[in-house]
């Protein structure tokens, strides 16, 4: 079990990178395919709403409004048909967030990935990036704990899995969810305004917000 939570100067013994709209350049790609699911279904929404509502929560969270929606179960073959929507639109256009691998480069304390992806498709879309060796055997899925984000579960798991206490950790979000489950785990937030979500939806306690990848570096040592 870690100690209490305490405050803590210099670089971060871990950074906790969050995947879509952190790493990989998804979360425009999948907001378009949400909305026109959406849409398909008789319940339209904007893609503000959607950033509001759905970005940084698991997919079980989305489809699982849809359904509350609907009144009943989505069709069988729902998550085989969107799924496929998904990965055309990757293959053909998933690119690395700007400026990541240059900041990963630089950044000298250990790394992992913690995100609300499904295990399979975390490791995809890091793998047609050409992230995932950056990461291998430290990337953590909202699939492996009881509550995702908000909740802070997610990456305590990821500290406890690399001996790392909480006060030493650093995460890099790109929602209001993710920077929640970072403060209420007691971990210092980085939120990133280059992905969708605006610098207001991301401000708080305890986080710097910030919308230049390259900047990550200096910031983390700010600290």
């Amino acid at each position: 079990m870690f100690g209490p939570v305490s405050e803590r100067n210099g670089h971060p013994d871990l950074v906790i990178f969050d995947c879509d709209g952190v790493l990989v350049d998804s979360e425009p790609i999948a907001i378009k395919i949400d909305a026109k699911i959406f849409a398909e279904f008789g319940m339209p929404m904007s893609e503000e709403e959607i950033v509001e509502r759905f970005v940084g929560r698991s997919p079980s969270v989305t489809w699982g409004a849809l359904e509350t929606h609907l009144g009943h179960p989505l069709p069988p073959d729902f998550r085989e048909r969107t799924q496929a929507m998904f990965d055309e639109a990757y293959e053909h256009d998933l690119l690395p967030i700007d400026g990541i691998e240059e900041a990963l480069d630089q950044i000298t304390a250990r790394t992992c990935v913690a995100s609300s992806s499904d295990p399979d498709r975390l490791d995809h879309k890091l793998r047609l990036t050409g992230l995932y060796d950056r990461f291998a055997g430290r990337i953590f899925s909202a699939a492996e704990v009881q509550n995702g984000k908000p909740a802070p579960d997610l990456f305590l798991h990821a500290a406890r899995r690399l001996g790392v206490e909480p006060a030493a950790c650093a995460v890099i979000e790109d929602s209001q969810y993710g920077v929640q489950a970072a403060r209420a785990a007691g971990m210092a937030a980085f939120g990133y305004t280059g992905s969708v979500t605006p610098a207001h939806m991301l401000e708080g306690p305890g986080t710097t917000v910030f919308g230049d990848m390259r900047e990550l570096p200096r910031l983390l040592q700010s600290r």
